[in-house]
Formats: C-alpha cells, structure tokens, sequence
C-alpha cells in the first residue's frame, strides 16, 4: 500500500529535497506542499495523507498550533494522519509541546535519507518513531520549563493503574525496551506488551512517546533523576 506523505516547511529547497527522497521510493508517494502551519491544515483536510512532515518554525500558523490543530480536527472525522516533526534539536525547545500536540515523534532535519524513509514508514504503521530514550534525554533537558498540562487530572488519571502497571510505565520513562522491561520484571515479553497496552489504554494515550511525556507531567519520572 502506498503511503501518502504532505510536506510542511517554509523553505522551498528543503521540500524539494524531501520530495526527492520519497519519490524515489515505490511505497511512498508526495501528495502536496505547504509552506506555513494554516496552509498544511487546509492541505491536510483536503488530501488526506497518510504522514504530514511537519517543520516547527514557520511564519504565520508554527508547526506546533497546526499539529494540534490537525490533530484535533482529524479526530472529529475518520482520517486521522500522522505528524512527524522536523526539528534542529538544539534550537528547537518546543519540540515537547508538539509531541503534547499529537505527534508522533520527531527527526532532525539532518537526518539521513534512508532514516527519514524508515521513519515514515513506521509512522505510518501506527508506532512512535521517537525512540524513549532519546525522548527522555529530551525532557530532561526541556521539562523543567513545562507546566504539568493537567495538574488537576494527574492523580485521578495514574489511580487508574495497577502497581505493575505503574511499575511499567516508570520502566517505559526510562527508555526502556519491552526486552529491557521484561527481563527487569522477570516476566515474558508478552506479558510486558500487554502491561503497555493496558496503561495506554487507560491513560488514553496513543503512543510510548506520550507515556514518557505524561511520567514527567506527573512526576512519576523527574529531569535528571535517572542516569
């Protein structure tokens, strides 16, 4: 099946060079441009991609607002594409909001072209592509700037785990694998899969990416607590 990739960044070479490398590819195909956040979500409605690849800083709508807002409106129907956020790393300290926007991970604009395919293709398929290790080292550097986004919720959402279900998620923060997990709880892999499931599921997070990001909301996970 052919994925369907939207480009979004206000610098026309980049989308260009983009557009390149997947074309070149038989399972992914470039549906359409945008050059700022508000034309990327009239883009978005109109040619329901598969994977938007998402700059952060552009004039007018960033690459944030028009995260969440694809996000939010794709959730109203029945297409929902996934976002992928292009960012410097070093600059870009809003990275952590975009994943609380709804997306799906990250890339650095760097990247090489065969990462950036796989990426797409794994965002596609419906997993993060943000590994949880580096999405920690990334949130100890960012969160201690971040608000709790629902300070009130907090407890009330994490009362909904079990103590092994808490356990697993502390293990996920830490950027643990299912493998990493599992032989840490002496359990089965499969076991560790159906424990992320559940707090998923419970916590009504779409990905481990987000898991990570709701353990230090919460602070069952602090910047800097874990070596």
């Amino acid at each position: 099946m052919t994925i369907r990739v939207l480009l979004v960044d206000d610098q026309p070479l980049l989308r260009t060079g983009f557009r390149l490398i997947l074309e070149a590819e038989t399972d992914l195909t470039v549906v359409g441009e945008a050059g700022d956040g508000k034309a990327a979500q009239e883009q978005a409605r109109a040619l329901l991609p598969d994977v938007v690849l998402m700059d952060v800083r552009m004039p007018g709508v960033d690459g944030i607002d028009a995260t969440r807002r694809i996000v939010r409106e794709a959730m109203a129907g029945a297409h929902v594409p996934k976002v992928l956020v292009l960012t410097t790393f070093d600059l870009d300290e809003y990275i952590v909001e975009a994943l609380r926007a709804g997306a799906s991970g990250f890339l650095l604009k760097d990247v090489p072209p065969d990462d950036l395919v796989q990426a797409i293709r794994v965002v596609a398929a419906g997993d993060a592509i943000v590994a949880p290790s580096v999405t920690r080292r990334l949130l100890d550097r960012f969160a201690t700037r971040l608000p709790p986004a629902h300070p009130q919720s907090t407890p009330a959402r994490l009362g909904r785990l079990t103590e092994r279900e808490l356990e697993v998620l502390r293990l996920i923060a830490r950027g643990m694998s299912n493998a990493e997990i599992a032989a840490k709880l002496v359990v089965s892999e499969t076991t560790v899969k159906t424990h992320v499931g559940n707090v998923l599921t419970k916590l009504s997070l779409r990905d481990r990416v987000q898991a990570v990001v709701l353990a230090y909301e919460t602070g069952l996970i602090t910047p800097g607590a874990i070596p």
